[in-house]
């Protein structure tokens, strides 16, 4: 097991904060195990979720917004989920993650959309605040 130094359990403590213990006990283990990407881990909870994440500069929804922003216009859908489920957390609504997407889509088009959106309704029901009628493109048949 490796040690892990003050920013490392900060960024710890802080994305537990917002993801739920067993989230941050995974992501603390994955840290500490010295196991492949451990270093990875190790540099997410310094640099991002320590010196990032708490820097003072702008809000938590905001730094969400831009977060999320980022993810979609990487057509990085995995990721986008955990940080989905951060924005929620971080007091961003349904309603304000539809108009991320109705904003983004002229920006990087409604494929990458269509795909960002999938994995937002799929993180908006693991964290149970999405509508029950609420299905992707996918389910209604468009892709």
């Amino acid at each position: 097991m490796i040690e892990l130094d003050e920013k490392q359990e900060s960024g710890v403590g802080f994305i537990t904060s917002v993801m739920g213990d067993q989230f941050g006990g995974a992501f603390r283990d994955s840290a500490a195990s010295g196991r492949f990407s451990s270093a990875i881990t190790r540099m997410a909870a310094s640099w991002a979720f320590h010196d990032a994440w708490q820097h003072e500069g702008i809000s938590r929804k905001e730094k969400s917004i831009a977060v999320i922003s980022a993810l979609i216009a990487s057509h990085q859908s995995l990721e986008l989920k955990n940080h989905v489920k951060i924005g929620l957390a971080n007091g961003l609504t349904v309603a304000e993650l539809e108009g991320l997407l109705i904003q983004l889509t002229p920006y990087v088009g409604f494929p990458c959309i269509a795909s960002a959106q999938t994995a937002v309704i799929a993180a908006m029901r693991e964290a149970g605040v999405s509508p029950d009628s609420l299905q992707t493109s996918e389910e209604r048949g468009l892709l």
